[in-house]
């Protein structure tokens, strides 16, 4: 028998770039899955997206716009490791006091998880490196053209769960079109300033 699986679109419509994961959780939404995935669209509910996960899923495959220093519009496909996520410890008073039900803050969502008893599972998440993150409704040029190839990597990653294939998934990386290769190798470690998007792999 196949394990559950959830796929999490998340992000901030409002923010340009940041809403890769809830156009990429639409597009998958309309395409024909295993009745044992579940596809949702979170925005930036941490709260939902915990509380769902407390349910209990083998694999979550997070979708969001995520920060590496590529080029815009490169696919990323990154293995989590969450219980190393900064602030993700069960009972931490810091997380409880600056979790935001309507923010979606991937340290403090985990925390909240372990604090409820439960196990995230496998977590993947498929990235998008964005062009812009400022204020404005609409995803980039070549963002809008990343959609495409997050949802093909999304159901790649599908069809490898059915298949049994459960080896660890190493940072993959898939260039926009015309792009010779990536310009950085391995996660950024460093925080810079203004508006960030998801900080998943930090």
């Amino acid at each position: 028998m196949t394990s559950r699986m959830l796929v999490a679109g998340v992000g901030n419509i409002f923010l340009g770039d940041d809403g890769f994961g809830v156009e990429v959780a639409r597009r998958l939404a309309t395409e024909k899955l295993p009745e044992w995935v579940r596809v949702a669209d979170y925005g930036i509910s941490g709260m939902h997206l915990a509380y769902d996960l407390a349910d209990g899923y083998e694999t979550t495959i997070l979708i969001d716009a995520t920060s590496r220093g590529d080029d815009p519009g490169t696919v990323y496909v990154i293995e989590l490791d969450h219980r190393q996520l900064p602030g993700a410890m069960a009972g931490s008073p810091a997380g409880a006091q600056l979790f935001d039900a309507h923010g979606m803050q991937p340290d403090v969502m985990f925390g909240v998880l372990e604090m409820l008893g439960a196990d995230a599972g496998r977590v993947l998440l498929v990235g998008c490196e964005p062009a812009s993150v400022d204020y404005g409704i609409g995803l980039s040029p070549p963002v809008t053209a990343a959609v495409g190839e997050a949802v093909r990597v999304v159901k790649n990653l599908i069809a490898k769960a059915e298949a049994g294939a459960g080896e660890q998934e190493q940072v993959s990386v898939s260039q926009p079109p015309g792009e010779a290769g990536p310009r950085g190798g391995g996660v950024s470690q460093e925080a810079g300033g203004g508006q960030q998007a998801g900080d998943w792999s930090r």
